[in-house]
């Protein structure tokens, strides 16, 4: 499950995956908030949480995570990944020098951290 998070400037697509998330979440909750934040802006920023209760990714949404990432691939300025789960900082790690824009995994425990880099 996938659910947009208030509280961010408008620059700035914030969302949290609890349990599976699926290609639906994608469809239905990340991708129109990166399509409307790019009618606005020229570039965007994207906050991903994934707390202790994330699952894993059905392969569906994987997919989409790569087509709306390359879709828009030179819009994206920053991206806070904040998450516990080692296999996904370690991807992030891995993947960032692929995105023109920054790109950094968070621990949870530097949420705050996490924020105040995303929003600066």
């Amino acid at each position: 499950m996938m659910e947009n998070l208030p509280g961010f400037p408008d620059t700035v697509v914030a969302v949290s995956a609890k349990g599976r998330v699926s290609r639906a979440d994608y469809e239905t909750i990340l991708i129109p908030a990166v399509e409307q934040a790019l009618e606005r802006h020229p570039k965007i920023r994207f906050w991903y949480e994934l707390g202790p209760e994330f699952t894993g990714l059905d392969a569906g949404a994987a997919w989409e995570d790569f087509k709306v990432g390359m879709r828009h691939l030179t819009r994206w300025e920053r991206m806070a990944v904040v998450t516990d789960v080692e296999w996904i900082r370690h991807a992030v790690d891995i993947f960032r020098f692929l995105m023109p824009g920054d790109m950094r995994s968070f621990p949870v425990s530097e949420r705050a951290s996490a924020r105040e880099w995303i929003t600066s």
